[in-house]
């Protein structure tokens, strides 16, 4: 009987230090969580704030077979509103799209950090070839030249973190559109005296900020 007792209350003890293990480690992650919310409630990050400041057509063409080609340069800027928080641009692809189809590739940015209260200007060149339009598009495309105005969006894809002292946030998803209208022939479109196209045939209309979600 002794025997018997003894082993039980071994038992017993076992279950006991098991349940106190459980308890401390549940209380350690409660109170990591805990300081997570605090921080994060102390210091708000803001998502990041872009402007489209230009765009620049170098050429549009649409070919027979509505294949078209396309090089542009957008510049866009980004900056940072948060006083004790920065960015890490981990990843960050540009590209444009025409009435929601992509006609460009996309243009990869370089990563970086960006500090507080900072701000960093991008201008990369985004280029499609051989891009095939529904004949819907290459109809509205002819149609929007015609009429003298062009709206075009470029959008920014990719990742960030966001950084207070030693404290690193894990990934989020940055989604960045920018409406671009842009006037055809100083608004008069096929109809102007610069109805051959060239230098200043497609003009940035005014710079805009971008709808930022993340």
């Amino acid at each position: 009987m002794s025997i018997k007792y003894c082993d039980q209350h071994k038992d017993c003890e076992r279950q006991r230090l098991y349940r106190r293990f459980c308890a401390g480690l549940a209380a350690l992650i409660l109170l990591a969580l805990l300081i997570v919310l605090i921080v994060w409630l102390v210091l708000r990050p803001s998502k990041p704030r872009f402007y489209l400041n230009n765009v620049d057509i170098v050429c549009i063409n649409v070919s027979a077979s509505s294949a078209l080609a396309v090089t542009m340069q957008a510049t866009v800027a980004a900056r940072n509103p948060n006083p004790r928080v920065g960015i890490f641009y981990d990843r960050a692809d540009v590209y444009a799209e025409y009435r929601g189809l992509q006609v460009t590739v996309a243009t990869a940015l370089p990563p970086m950090f960006q500090g507080r209260d900072d701000a960093t200007v991008w201008a990369p060149f985004l280029s499609g070839a051989g891009v095939p339009l529904p004949p819907y598009l290459a109809t509205a495309l002819a149609q929007d030249e015609t009429a003298g105005y062009l709206l075009v969006t470029v959008r920014v894809d990719g990742w960030i973190r966001w950084k207070a002292g030693a404290f690193i946030t894990s990934h989020y998803h940055l989604r960045v559109r920018c409406p671009a209208l842009l006037t055809v022939n100083d608004g008069q479109g096929s109809y102007g005296s610069n109805a051959g196209g060239g230098a200043g045939y497609f003009k940035f209309n005014r710079a805009a900020p971008c709808i930022v979600d993340v």
